[in-house]
């Protein structure tokens, strides 16, 4: 019995625990971390087997496959392709000792389980989580707005031709201007750093 308590402890049973700040360096997934262009963790949750590393640009997956081998598989999700969807907590009933985020990264279904004793910072997580949610869902609808702007204004250019340019020159002057236009929609509305959203939701 004391066994098993004090593996749940240590993160080593399939049940996670919350990892202080203070222990990310000691962890598989801090090696993984692009310290090169300010890449920082901000919640690591870790189980016997697999890592769940919260970065300010993504989710890091240290897949352990399973608690016998030594082996992993690093998956990282990139806010930027892969949108977080789906976010749900399970909180504990009376004799369980978990508590369950879920969500979806990209089309990838993602279910953990952690020590009910990190309920507080689970229910910080799950505020980060669902906040870059609603904005990334915001930011898609604001850049499909765009798109179809920028298609309605190059058909009317196009209806309305002008003699002086020729069809080649025309249609090279408006593929320029779109892809510089569009690439100016990117950068506003296709958000990489979400280090803001956790400084604002994460306490721990």
């Amino acid at each position: 019995m004391f066994k098993k308590f004090a593996s749940d402890a240590l993160g080593l049973s399939d049940i996670g625990v919350v990892v202080p700040k203070s222990d990310f360096d000691k962890t598989d997934a801090d090696d993984f971390i692009f310290n090169e262009m300010d890449e920082e963790i901000y919640f690591l949750i870790k189980t016997k087997a697999d890592e769940y590393c919260f970065t300010n640009f993504a989710l890091i997956h240290v897949d352990g496959a399973n608690a016998i081998s030594k082996k992993r598989m690093l998956r990282r999700y990139d806010y930027e392709y892969h949108t977080i969807d789906q976010v749900l907590l399970e909180t504990a009933g009376t004799i369980d000792l978990d508590v369950e985020i879920k969500f979806t990264i990209g089309n990838i279904p993602m279910s953990i389980d952690i020590h009910k004793k990190h309920l507080t910072e689970i229910k910080d997580l799950y505020k980060a989580l669902h906040a870059i949610s609603l904005k990334q869902k915001s930011n898609a609808f604001s850049m499909d707005s765009a798109k179809q702007s920028l298609t309605l204004a190059a058909s009317a250019l196009g209806r309305i031709g002008n003699d002086a340019i020729s069809p080649a020159a025309s249609f090279k002057e408006i593929t320029s201007f779109s892809h510089r236009w569009m690439m100016d929609q990117k950068s506003e509305f296709v958000k990489k750093d979400f280090g803001d959203v956790f400084e604002k939701y994460i306490n721990n």
